[in-house]
Parts: C-alpha cells; sequence; structure tokens
C-alpha cells in the first residue's frame, strides 16, 4: 500500500510540475518572451529568469513593443494604433525640397555632385553649415551658400525641342555624343529632358529645370498622353489594331495602346498615330514588335497640348506662357 501510495505521490508531482510548465510558457508568451529563451526543462536559466523579472518589472530591455497586438492580450494596456505615414508628396509641401535637390536646379551639378558639396562642408544655410543629406529648405526663405556663394534667383525655363536621330537625352555621355540639352540656348542654366526618346527616335522633347512638372509630366499615374507618327514595315490587319488597344504584355507588365489609326499605306509599310499615357522604356518599338510589325521610323509629335508643328529637326524654341499653362493643367497642376 505505500509503495501504491508512493506512486500517486509522483504522479501528482509530475503533473504539477508538467502545469507548472505549461502556465510559465503560458506567461512568458503573454509578455513577448521568446520560447528559445526557455530551456528543454522547462525551469530556464538564471539568466532568463533576470529577463524575465526585468520584464515584469517594466524594464526596457525585451520589453513589450508599443504597437504590438499581444501587449492587449497579456494585460499591459491596449495596442497603440500606428499613425498614417504622410506621402512623400505633402511631406514636401509641408517641409520644402531636399538640399540637394535645390542645388541641382540651380545648376552646381548632378544630384550627386550637390550631395557631394554638402556632405563635405561646402554648404550653409542661413549661416551654418549644413553637412546632412535629406535636409529640407525653403529658397525662398533660407540664405543657401556654397563656398560662400550665395544661390542664384532660380529662373524657370520650358523648352520644345525637335530631336534629331543620333542624339541622346541624357544630360551627361561619357562617349560624348551630341545632347538635346545643347541645343536649346539655355545659357548658364541647368535643363532636363522630360522623359526621353532611344537614340534612334526623333521629333518633340520638352526641356525645363522646373522639376514638379517633370515629374508630373513623366510619372504613369497622371496620365499625360504622348502622340507618335510610326512607320512600320507591312500592313497592320484591324484585328492587330485592335489587339494593341485591348494590351500587349511585355516582361514589366501589361502595356496598351489608348488610341491607333492608320494615317497612309506605302508599298510595304505602313504609317501609324499612336497615343500612349505611359512611359515604358522603348515601349512603342517593344510593343509592335510583339504584334509582328517591326518599327522603321519613330517621331514624337506631341506632349499633352504641345504639338511638334514645324518646328525645324534639330530647332528649339521656349514656350509660350499660355503653352506653359496648359500643360500645368494637363499635368494637374494649377
Amino acid at each position: 500500500m505505500k509503495r501504491a501510495s508512493g506512486g500517486r505521490n509522483r504522479d501528482r508531482t509530475d503533473r504539477g510540475s508538467n502545469e507548472g510548465r505549461v502556465d510559465r510558457s503560458t506567461r512568458l508568451r503573454g509578455t513577448g518572451y521568446r520560447g528559445s529563451d526557455v530551456s528543454p526543462s522547462g525551469g530556464g536559466g538564471a539568466a532568463s529568469r533576470n529577463r524575465t523579472e526585468n520584464r515584469r518589472a517594466g524594464g526596457v530591455r525585451g520589453g513589450p513593443r508599443s504597437g504590438d497586438r499581444r501587449i492587449g492580450k497579456s494585460g499591459h494596456g491596449p495596442p497603440t494604433p500606428a499613425l498614417p505615414k504622410p506621402s512623400p508628396a505633402a511631406d514636401e509641401k509641408a517641409a520644402g525640397p531636399r538640399l540637394q535637390k535645390v542645388l541641382a536646379a540651380a545648376g552646381f551639378g548632378s544630384r550627386r555632385q550637390c550631395e557631394e558639396l554638402i556632405v563635405t562642408g561646402r554648404v550653409e544655410v542661413d549661416g551654418r553649415p549644413v553637412t546632412q543629406l535629406g535636409t529640407r529648405v525653403d529658397p525662398r526663405q533660407n540664405r543657401i551658400t556654397v563656398d560662400g556663394e550665395p544661390l542664384k534667383p532660380i529662373r524657370l525655363l520650358y523648352y520644345a525641342v525637335n530631336k534629331p536621330a543620333g542624339v541622346v537625352c541624357t544630360n551627361r555621355d561619357p562617349s560624348g555624343r551630341p545632347r538635346v540639352v545643347d541645343l536649346a540656348p539655355a545659357g548658364d542654366n541647368r535643363l532636363f529632358c522630360v522623359g526621353r526618346l532611344d537614340l534612334n527616335s526623333e521629333g518633340l522633347i520638352l526641356l525645363t529645370n522646373d522639376g514638379e512638372l517633370t515629374q508630373r509630366l513623366t510619372h504613369p499615374r497622371y496620365e499625360v498622353p504622348k502622340t507618335y507618327r510610326v512607320l512600320v514595315a507591312g500592313r497592320p490587319s484591324p484585328e492587330v489594331l485592335a489587339r494593341l488597344k485591348r494590351g500587349v504584355h511585355l516582361a514589366e507588365g501589361m502595356a496598351r495602346v489608348e488610341q491607333v489609326r492608320v494615317r497612309s499605306h506605302q508599298k510595304e509599310s505602313t504609317v501609324l498615330e499612336l497615343v500612349l499615357r505611359e512611359g515604358k522604356n522603348r515601349e512603342v518599338r517593344r510593343v509592335l514588335a510583339r504584334v509582328g510589325h517591326k518599327v522603321m521610323r519613330l517621331t514624337r509629335t506631341a506632349v499633352g497640348p504641345i504639338r511638334l508643328g514645324s518646328l525645324a529637326l534639330g530647332a528649339a524654341r521656349p514656350l509660350t506662357r499660355n503653352e506653359v499653362e496648359q500643360l500645368r493643367r494637363a499635368a494637374g497642376l494649377r
């Protein structure tokens, strides 16, 4: 009988220790304690006990994280809701543009070169050196100098250029090829291409130093239409033209032509007019190649309300005030 009683006592002891381990694991999970900190035997070490006590005492190390959904369940108060993050556009509007962007627009070099000016301590804002990248400024209120030289007031410029084939749209070309920005009489002002045409394409390119307008005109979200006149090999059938409007699969997703019409037929080729609202790399050439018609010549004839018109190949002209206003409205700006 004593032996049986001893067995029952041992059973109770085993059950008690098992329940203790389960209860301890439950408590530890409630405080965010990692399961790997509990030893296989359920007792843990001295370091584990110390960390647990620190957590229960409200210590910083390993304590409950704000916003963790487990906090409310473990009795440490309701979870902290995550605050919505402001959009980059709203943040920039509230605090002003980044310093390196302002310097680049003022003609002190590329964005990367302007970052070097900042980190090397050559830029001052209101008389104090600024070396932190991403610092936001207001050129209208802050006095900004580079090597002691103040920024000149930025005069916004807008040009239309008829790009010839063989001219590149990049501002920096290690091969020394002719650039579109060299075709406009901008003087010391630094201009940028609004979008790009590949080396073998020609037609309308807009040049400006208005960064906000450039971003709006090139971002697919704002769907500013671009019109192209394209000479293709063969005669596209009505089914092919309908397929272009439905959409064609490219590596980065679906690409579709908003409008397409036949302008004329030649002996073994066709002139098409296409309107697109996207800006994928070499999109016109790739879309037409997918439907079996090689592009033989590509000319952009319009960007939004601005048309190429009779502008001579390789020539540039400033946009009128009315054209700039139309362009800004097309991009959703006032």
